[in-house]
C-alpha cells in the first residue's frame, strides 16, 4: 500500500470519531486503531501473520509542568506535516515571540500532502515560545507555540 495513502488514512482516523479502521487489498491488510492518543498500525502481506509496526509513537500527553501565575497554553499541531512560520519563504512570520494574539489568528502553516493548512490560535494571549524551526517536520499533537 502506498505510503501517502497510509498517511491519509491515519490522518482521517486521528481527526474523526472513528476508533478503528481496517482495509484489505491485494498487497495486504492495514489496521489502524486509535486509543489514548497513540496509534497502532499493522500491515501484512497476503498469507503472512500481522506484526506491529512502530508509527509515530507518542505518549498520550506529557505531564504538564507546574503553571506560573499566568495561564500557560500550548498550541499543538492538528496533523502530521511540515511547519512554516510564514506564508512564503521571503514573507514576514505570522507571529514572533512577544506578539499579542487573539483566538482565530493564524500562527503558522502546516503543509500536509501538498496542501497548505493555516493553523489558528485557540487561545488569546502573548506568544512566549516558538517550539519548532521553519521547515521542520511535525507530528500530530506536537507542541508548536506557548501562549500565556
Amino acid at each position: 500500500m502506498d505510503l501517502r495513502k497510509l498517511k491519509t488514512l491515519i490522518d482521517l482516523v486521528s481527526e474523526s470519531n472513528v476508533s478503528e479502521l481496517e482495509i484489505t487489498e491485494a498487497e495486504g491488510k492495514v489496521r489502524i486503531v486509535k486509543g489514548g492518543g497513540a496509534m497502532v498500525q499493522q500491515y501484512a502481506a497476503p498469507g503472512s501473520v500481522l506484526a506491529p509496526v512502530a508509527l509515530a509513537a507518542q505518549s498520550a500527553e506529557p505531564a504538564p509542568a507546574p503553571a506560573p501565575a499566568a495561564a500557560v497554553h500550548t498550541v499543538k499541531s492538528p496533523m502530521v506535516g511540515t511547519f512554516y512560520r510564514a506564508a512564503s519563504p521571503g514573507a514576514k512570520s505570522f507571529v514572533e515571540i512577544g506578539d499579542s494574539i487573539k483566538v482565530g489568528d493564524t500562527v503558522c502553516i502546516i503543509e500536509a500532502m501538498k496542501i497548505l493548512n493555516e493553523i489558528e490560535s485557540d487561545m488569546a494571549g502573548t506568544v512566549t515560545q516558538i517550539l519548532c524551526e521553519n521547515g521542520q517536520a511535525v507530528e500530530y499533537g506536537q507542541a508548536l507555540f506557548v501562549i500565556e
